[in-house]
């Protein structure tokens, strides 16, 4: 992710309209099949009632649309990290597997958002609680009226509740975050990102199948993965999928800074687990060495979410072949020699009829 320029991006196929409505009331992940031995475990799921499903709707007339659209979230920072909102479509390129593509529409305008605030609720997180409560609050408050946010909070794979679907109301968000607290518990941070971006990208098939919302998480743990089911492959394999920016909160500081003669230590495993998510995803990674700067980094987290520009292309390899398309786009230096850099996700699945099946063996905890 190094480049003249590199573009967030959140890669969005539009094949055509959805033809079937879906209830998204809890997302739980697929049931594996356990090995035979030890004691087969089961996947997790997030702690919400799964409600009865709606009668499926046939519209009178269907409509198909050929064409591939591929839509992309894009941030642009300076040398410092700051946003910058003055670049024009000229001044962009693309590249899908390095070939340069048409742009077919560039906006800067404003998208509404939906997304997720998750809180590691393990006793590791008890000294910053509090802060990590008040900074939430602030986001929610930058909320515009079409944004909708839902909390989570986890410790184990048992223990990963949503507190508060996806909503609009700010009174229902801040009294999900009142509601937080720390109790004991191994903590699986890779279950509660996996389990929330499946949330989250269902929730926008679900309600916003033609008028498509930008989607982001808001992670807050110390990094470090003690009891997930799922292990890091199979989720960054979800996340290259997802359309959803992760944005972290890391205190790594207090983990412990000894690695082995070839390993790293606990706190650089963590650091780098958590810089990834960010990365891979076109997020951006923060590491407070106290919890007192909290409330300005969700007003920074904000801003980063409000200053994007949605840009457009149709790919001219137009293989549904499930891979994997590696994409880049190139901001031009602004004047005075401005140096202009594109955060993006990495790329994009081409998905074809038969999407890739998700894993059905029981998966290795994470080392």
């Amino acid at each position: 992710m190094k480049r003249t320029a590199l573009i967030a991006v959140s890669a969005v196929l539009v094949t055509g309209f959805f033809l079937a409505r879906y209830d998204c009331g809890s997302v739980a992940a697929q049931t594996k099949t356990p090995s035979p031995t030890p004691t087969p475990v089961s996947a997790p799921r997030l702690g919400t009632p799964t409600p009865s499903p709606k009668p499926t709707e046939t519209p009178e007339e269907i409509i198909r649309v050929e064409t591939e659209l591929v839509n992309l979230n894009v941030r642009v920072i300076d040398r410092n990290g700051r946003p910058i909102n003055n670049v024009q479509q000229k001044d962009i390129r693309i590249y899908e597997d390095g070939v340069l593509q048409q742009i077919e529409f560039f906006d800067k305008a404003e998208v509404p958002t939906n997304y997720g605030i998750v809180v590691d609720n393990s006793g590791s997180m008890r000294q910053q609680l509090d802060k990590v409560v008040e900074a939430g609050k602030i986001l929610v408050n930058t909320n515009r009226p079409a944004d909708e946010s839902m909390i989570i909070r986890f410790v184990g794979r048992d223990k990963i509740e949503i507190e508060q679907p996806f909503t609009s109301n700010k009174v229902d968000l801040i009294d999900a975050l009142d509601n937080l607290y720390i109790e004991g518990g191994q903590t699986a941070i890779i279950d509660a990102v996996y389990l929330a971006v499946e949330n989250i990208d269902e929730y926008e098939k679900e309600k916003n199948a033609i008028e498509k919302k930008r989607r982001a998480l808001i992670l807050v743990s110390d990094g470090e993965d003690r009891n997930s089911y799922y292990n890091e492959k199979q989720l960054f394999e979800l996340l290259k999928e997802s359309e959803v920016q992760i944005f972290v909160i890391g205190f790594v500081d207090d983990l412990n800074k000894e690695g082995g003669f070839i390993s790293k230590s606990p706190q650089a495993k963590a650091k780098a687990f958590l810089e990834r998510i960010a990365t891979e995803t076109g997020g951006k990674a923060y590491f407070p060495s106290s919890p007192s700067v909290l409330p300005e980094l969700a007003n920074a987290i904000s801003n980063e979410l409000r200053t994007q520009y949605s840009i457009g292309y149709i790919p001219s390899n137009d293989r549904k072949d499930n891979s994997f398309r590696n994409i880049k786009v190139q901001v031009d230096d602004g004047p005075n020699a401005q140096k202009r850099i594109a955060v993006h996700k990495a790329g994009r699945v081409a998905e074809g009829s038969s999407p890739q099946a998700k894993p059905t063996s029981t998966p290795v905890k994470p080392k």
